[in-house]
This record gives C-alpha cells, structure tokens and sequence, in this order.
C-alpha cells in the first residue's frame, strides 16, 4: 500500500514575500549602480561658479560707472549669468561694447552664457556692468554687486575701485 505524498502548498505570506522580493532587489541593484557612477564623478558636478578680479572703475565725479570680472565655472554643467545688481548704486546692468563702422556703443544684453569649465572675460571693450549712479567712490573703496547665475544662484562680490587703464 501505498501512502499518499503531501506536497507543500504555499502560504500566502511566502507568496507575497517572494513576490516582492524580484523589484526589491532590481531597486537596490539600481540603486547601488547609482551610487557607484556617482562616486566615480561620472554624474558630473553642477556649476561652480568662482569670481575673480572683481574691479570698478572711478567715475569722474557722479558719472556712471562700469565693473567688471572674470568669472569662471569650475563645475561640469554649462550656466548662464541673468542679472546683476549694485545695491549701493541707482543700478547696474549686463552690457556689450559694440563697434560698428568705426563708432562704439553700448547695448543691453539679458545674459551670457558660462561653459562648463569655461571663463566669462570682462573687459571694457566687451561685456562689462554698467553702474549708474554709484555712491561717492575713491581709489581702494569697494562696490558691492550682486551676481545672478541660472544654475548656481547668487554671488555676491565686491569691486575694488580702480583707474581706468590699470590693472
């Protein structure tokens, strides 16, 4: 005589656990992944942004004014600088130095861009900041100015008043 074989059925609890178990252990994987590519520095890094040679020029008495900088972006992400300001001054914007036909002028610009691991140049016969209505200012005084980035946000920086022509 034979005897009957029991076959285990499965509970519902071992079910659900080992259902579960297959996208628990793919998110870890996942995540784990993640993890690692970050680590290595494939993931990049946002921009950096890092200002130097932050300088202004002396107006002649209550003229307007221009600053100027070189900013670099040390992160992997390309940004873009959207505004300035000078809170001390009546204002400040982004302007360009355009030569046509022998004659210079100046023209608003909304924006220039900053390249990942690129340099924004300021000069007097580029891209500078127009200040309007500085404060009284003297050889050695510092203007603060206010730098906004799409990407990195605000920086904050102060010019070192110059003469024209120095360095």
């Amino acid at each position: 005589m034979k005897l009957p074989v029991k076959v285990p059925v499965p509970s519902a609890l071992a079910s659900a656990v080992r259902a579960a178990l297959v996208p628990v252990v793919a998110g870890a994987v996942a995540l784990g992944g993640l993890c690692a590519w970050t680590a290595s520095g494939a993931a990049g890094r946002p921009p950096a942004v890092t200002v130097e040679e932050a300088r202004v020029l002396l107006p002649l008495g209550r003229d307007d004014t221009a600053a100027f900088f070189r900013v670099r972006n040390e992160g992997d992400a390309d940004d873009e600088l959207i505004g300035v300001e000078a809170p001390t001054a009546g204002g400040a914007m982004l302007s360009r130095t355009v030569v046509r036909k022998g004659a210079g002028h100046m023209e608003m610009v909304q924006s220039a861009p900053l390249p990942s691991g690129g340099t924004l140049e300021m000069s007097p016969h580029g891209l500078d900041i127009m200040v309007w209505a500085p404060p009284r200012l003297k050889l050695g005084d510092r203007l603060p100015v206010v730098l906004r980035f799409r990407e990195a946000g605000t920086v904050r920086v102060e010019a070192e008043v110059v003469r024209a022509g120095s360095r």
